[in-house]
């Protein structure tokens, strides 16, 4: 499902107009954009969580010439699925 699609499932299932629907998806997703990148979890009870992990400074290899590089500490954004949604995928 892409974003286009999701519009028109919200927009059916709450019976508000798609122009509505964008609008809460959009605030939805910078919400949680705004969340991560403040350090903050983002928790939906039965659904997951959104949260920030940590990627340590570590050693790779360049693909062309086979000799190691160093590839940098960076922070990744991650989701750990709930109990809820974990029943639902699983049936």
């Amino acid at each position: 499902m892409n974003k286009s699609e999701l519009v028109e499932q919200v927009a059916s299932s709450a019976d508000v107009p798609k122009s509505t629907a964008t609008k809460v998806i959009d605030a939805m997703l910078e919400i949680v954009s705004g969340s991560l990148a403040g350090g903050e979890d983002v928790v939906l009870v039965g659904f997951g969580t959104f949260a920030v992990k940590d990627r340590p400074e570590r050693t790779g290899r360049n693909p062309k010439t086979g000799e190691p590089i160093l590839i940098k500490a960076s922070k990744v954004p991650s989701f750990k699925a709930g109990k809820v949604l974990k029943e639902a995928v699983n049936g």
